[in-house]
């Protein structure tokens, strides 16, 4: 094989007189470079969307999330949970009670979902502040309760929150209340001034967050909640957390991390990668597949060449050899210097944004990207695959007619 790497790299680098076989060959190098620097640019295009995506969810995902598996409720003063609780590699420990109400501000009216959240949720207190549109992430002030409500629902009930007279007005229907005259003693009504609004997604956006004994007293629920949320402190190894809190609980509750908490996001996410990644792959394929016909030409060309090794004792293997190198040279040269210019592209979009995005109100002004190892190996692989079938069928072409080539001699 180092005889036919030999003779097929002099074919490719020696210095000769442009015809229109090296232009075939250029051709089809260019077009693998193009292909590969596309699918590297793209795919970290989608890598930027998803890590901005994702970083507005897991304001309000927690790493992991603690549910019944059966029922809505359960009592978290179980043992396990109280030693749950004071584990150091917790950055934070909720405890939520969270049901659906309806929400009156003056003359409007909306259901909303109600998030009754314990101390330990502002223990995230930077990432909150992030989603905040109006006001402040604020469930205390003076003494008195305070909520903070989506852009949605600020929207359809026109909250002030200048207006220091006007509350929100939660009702929710009495457990066992049974048929009244009067309809309004069927419910315990609470009100409560908000404080601030945030902005992170339309299935958020329609959400009151208040403190746990708020809801509780809303609710009619002295002690069970509907969910634990845990965040956990840098460096901690998330997956074998939830695998260690999984075995403590058993089989009456359900922990899940962020994937599987938003398991349809994730989804969507990677069905629209996976879908661009094989348009373009298709592409680059018949861009690599252009290198039959310039090994083709190469072998017509160097038909003298072949049937001087043929009568010097040349074997069919190596003949195919030189011409199979010859097209995975060309491929994986174009590969290669594909992903060093997306590379570079990538570095350049990330520190200076040059490529912008239409519109305006945006969360940023410039296409996101972001650079991920998988995807350069998955590139590199998908070329190297495609290019050893095509190599292969330009090198079994190139010895098919290797005894009419001696004769020809």
């Amino acid at each position: 094989m180092n005889t036919s790497y030999y003779i097929a790299k002099r074919y490719l680098f020696s210095k000769k007189s442009v015809n229109a076989i090296n232009f075939i060959s250029g051709i089809s190098m260019l077009g693998v470079f193009v292909g590969s620097a596309a699918l590297i640019i793209i795919l970290s295009v989608f890598n930027g969307f998803e890590n901005i995506v994702l970083t507005m969810y897991n304001t309000f995902s927690p790493e992991l999330r603690i549910e019944p598996a059966e029922g809505k409720t359960f009592d978290p003063s179980d043992s396990r949970f109280i030693n749950l609780k004071n584990d150091k590699r917790f950055l934070n420990y909720t405890e939520v009670l969270e049901e659906k109400a309806l929400v009156r501000y003056g003359d409007s009216q909306s259901i909303a979902l109600i998030k009754g959240v314990s101390e330990g949720f502002m223990k995230n207190r930077s990432g909150l502040d992030s989603v905040i549109s109006s006001g402040s992430f604020s469930l205390h002030h003076i003494g008195r309760d305070m909520a903070v409500i989506g852009s949605g629902l600020q929207n359809s009930l026109s909250v002030n929150l200048n207006n220091e007279f006007q509350t929100l007005d939660i009702y929710s229907p009495k457990k066992g209340a049974s048929n009244s005259i009067n309809p309004a003693d069927e419910f315990n009504v609470r009100s409560i001034y908000p404080s601030g609004v945030f902005t992170v997604q339309q299935e958020f956006d329609n959400m009151v967050i208040v403190p746990i004994q708020f809801a509780r007293t809303l609710l009619d629920e002295e002690k069970l909640i509907s969910f634990i949320e845990i965040n956990t402190v840098p460096g901690t190894d998330v997956d074998e957390l939830h695998d260690e809190i999984k075995n403590l609980l058993g089989k009456n509750f359900v922990v899940k991390n962020r994937s599987q908490q938003n398991e349809l996001l994730y989804k969507i996410l990677n069905s629209e990668k996976w879908a661009i990644f094989l348009i373009l792959t298709f592409v680059l394929i018949i861009a690599i597949f252009n290198i039959i016909g310039s090994l083709t030409m190469l072998v017509i060309d160097k038909r003298k060449d072949i049937a001087i090794l043929s009568s010097l004792g040349a074997n069919r293997q190596l003949i195919r050899g030189i011409f199979f190198i010859e097209g995975m040279m060309i491929s994986m040269l174009g590969c290669i210097l594909g992903m060093a210019a997306g590379l570079v592209f990538i570095l350049l979009q990330q520190k200076f944004g040059f490529i912008a995005m239409a519109g305006t109100n945006l969360i940023i002004d410039h296409y996101p990207v972001g650079i991920k190892l998988s995807d350069f190996v998955l590139v590199f692989v998908t070329v190297l695959t495609v290019s050893v079938i095509a190599s292969g069928i330009s090198s079994r072409l190139s010895v098919k007619n290797t005894v009419d080539l001696r004769e020809d001699l």
